[in-house]
């Protein structure tokens, strides 16, 4: 069998690495669901960096599209969020690496519109444009537009070009989650070198875990942010963070202790909320109340010639709910990590919204200990990814950083995309799979080719091998289950199994690292992914556009052959023409346009494609049969 090469470099980086051509410094960023900051150590000391006034350090998680095509973000979209909800994106970290499916019961809770097409597509955003076509963005190309302005803040700060990062997510992040957090930072320009757990974060900025006697030491990890709440227990052995266990909600956060204000007022003064500017105004409004109930015993203001008022009593009637949800899901990871409240050790407090006293106490009494929130709660993980990228820039040598790759490893998908199965810097060894299916009907081989690189189509990147799996039964289109293997090992050899778990046929490869790149050939590599990210994303979001348009076009064609008895003569000619604007828009290089035709012909189709159902479901019911998907 081939051997093809597949290199390693220590973790641990030297200095002269950390100041290379790629970039000067390595700077850490909290990617936060309503807020966002960079910080970076400066004179030993990990430091968040405020904007042009000098003072403010979070950066609002909000884009807005303006009518003249301008693109707006942080404070100054945030107004736009009751002016033009249909055109300001928030709470974005929410939807990434998300399906339609995932968003189920949710979409209704966002100003914008959410394309719901199909529950296993990943979501799309659409947003009015300027001479009145939708334009669709993804969530990767949203967030990468608030980490490019991370990335002018601090380099506005610095003087110098800044392009490595150390980038958050939560620690319940899975592979695709934090797969579009890597992209969205290479899209904005950024080589992101670590993708780290947000508990880690804020334990490094404790000083947890830096110290001797920190070691064999079990920290719990409280995080109440805007829009998720997600509590970690670590462990820290030999200057290693474990996971343990994590639990929390991904739409529980200082939203929700905003909604239950607004829904207080709303009952009782029984207000008129009619327009999305109004949902807008009171949660603003909302939003006050619970800061200045923090600190204060009371609240009131204006909305529309009606008094509001709130007291803290009462405010913490209303939050009880919501806090006892997350002391549930503490209860719930100590059990998960077959751990008991005597076993903690620490209890660190992350997110703006642990600064309401009532959570303060509550979590307090769970954990029957003081809890450690000395620390700005919203700054705390970006000055602990700070304090990370200060590790990899080689500045502090006690912190174990294990063996990782250095280039991405991934296979050819349709269209010639490069899907990335172990992203660049993942700790080895490792294993990772994840399922694949077949395009086309009756499909009996399929061909798995093998990349390395940091581009997204795989003619950029470097060819390891390839294989191919035969002896598929023929089943239409989407049937097959084919699961794609990678195991890497301590030594650098990668193991590829591609196995179709209907008939149990599989095949590997094992591709071996006798013949390394250079530094140089990978440096250059990556440096071409950052220059050409734009670029390649237009390109990977255009194939993906006609993927999913030419998947849709053939589930028309079955639909029309199966349900021809009863379609009349103009329906069928309705979805043709659909379909044939469709397919035009897929011959063309404008993927808005394609998505624009997409959401047409399904828009026309869904209600045919329900009475289709029903259809068969009487059938059934009748032992008529069901038929043919």
């Amino acid at each position: 069998m081939a051997k093809f090469s597949i290199d390693l470099q220590a973790g641990k980086v030297k200095d002269d690495d950390a100041v290379g051509s790629v970039g000067q410094v390595i700077v850490g960023i909290d990617l936060g669901t309503t807020n966002s900051l960079v910080a970076h150590v400066s004179n030993n000391q990990a430091v968040a960096v405020a904007g042009k006034d000098g003072k403010n350090v979070l950066v609002p998680s909000i884009v807005h599209f303006a009518e003249n095509g301008d693109v707006l973000v942080g404070e100054e979209a945030k107004p736009f969020l009751t002016t033009a909800p249909e055109r300001t994106i928030y709470s974005v970290k929410r939807l990434l690496g998300k399906s339609y499916g995932d968003l189920a019961g949710a979409r209704n809770r966002f100003g914008y519109r959410v394309i719901d097409e199909d529950e296993d597509r990943l979501v799309k955003i659409a947003v009015p444009g300027p001479d009145g076509e939708d334009r669709y963005y993804s969530p990767i190309e949203l967030s990468a537009r608030i980490l490019k302005s991370l990335k002018t803040r601090i380099e506005t700060e610095l003087g110098s070009e800044v392009s490595r990062a150390v980038i958050t997510v939560p620690a319940y992040f899975n592979d695709a989650q934090r797969q579009a957090t890597r992209d969205a930072g290479k899209l904005a320009g950024l080589d992101v070198l670590r993708i780290v757990n947000e508990p880690t974060a804020s334990s490094l900025a404790y000083g947890i875990g830096l110290r001797d006697e920190d070691e064999g030491r079990t920290i719990a990890v409280y995080d109440l942010g805007g829009g998720t709440f997600d509590v970690s227990i670590l462990r820290i052995e030999q200057g290693i963070f474990e996971v343990l266990s994590t639990n929390g909600d991904t739409f529980l956060g200082g939203d929700d202790l905003d909604q239950a204000i607004s829904d207080h007022w709303i009952k009782e003064k029984q207000l008129t909320i009619d327009t999305a500017q109004k949902r807008g105004e009171i949660r603003l409004l909302a939003e006050r109340a619970k800061k200045q109930l923090s600190s204060q015993d009371s609240f009131t203001t204006e909305f529309h010639g009606t008094t509001l008022y709130l007291d803290r009593d009462l405010a913490n009637v209303l939050f009880t709910p919501l806090i006892k949800r997350t002391i549930a899901s503490c209860d719930r990871a100590l059990k998960d990590a077959e751990l008991t409240i005597q076993d903690i050790d620490h209890v660190i407090m992350v997110g703006g919204s642990t600064r309401v006293p009532l959570v303060q106490k509550e979590v307090t009494n769970f954990f029957g200990k003081e809890v450690n929130n000395t620390l700005d709660p919203d700054q705390v993980v970006a000055l602990g990814a700070a304090i990370q990228a200060d590790v990899l820039a080689g500045n502090q040598t006690d912190v174990l950083l294990l063996d990782i790759t250095p280039l991405s490893l991934g296979i050819e998908t349709v269209g010639g995309l490069m899907d990335p199965i172990i992203p660049r810097n993942s700790k080895v060894p490792t294993r990772v799979g994840r399922k694949y299916t077949t395009s086309v009907d009756g499909q009996k081989n399929l061909k798995v080719a093998v990349f390395q690189g940091e581009r997204d189509m795989v003619k950029d990147n470097r060819k390891l091998g390839e294989f191919v799996l035969s002896d598929i039964p023929p089943m239409p289109a989407g049937i097959p289950q084919i699961e794609i293997q990678f195991y890497l090992d301590a030594d650098g050899i990668l193991r590829v199994k591609a196995m179709e778990h209907r008939s149990g046929q599989s095949q590997s490869v094992t591709i071996k690292s006798q013949y390394g790149i250079s530094e140089e050939e990978m440096a250059e590599m990556l440096i071409d992914s950052l220059s050409n990210a734009e670029t390649d994303m237009k390109n990977r979001a255009l194939v993906e556009a006609r993927n999913e348009a030419n998947n849709v076009l053939l589930s028309t064609r079955k639909f029309l052959e199966q349900n021809a008895s009863w379609l009349e003569v103009q329906q069928v000619n309705d979805i043709g023409e659909y379909a044939e604007k469709l397919a035009q828009a897929v011959a063309g290089e404008d993927k808005d346009a394609i998505n624009n035709r997409l959401d047409e012909l399904n828009r026309f189709t869904e209600p045919l494609a329900h009475e289709a159902l029903d259809r068969n479901v009487a059938a059934a019911i009748k032992g008529d049969g069901i038929s043919a998907k």
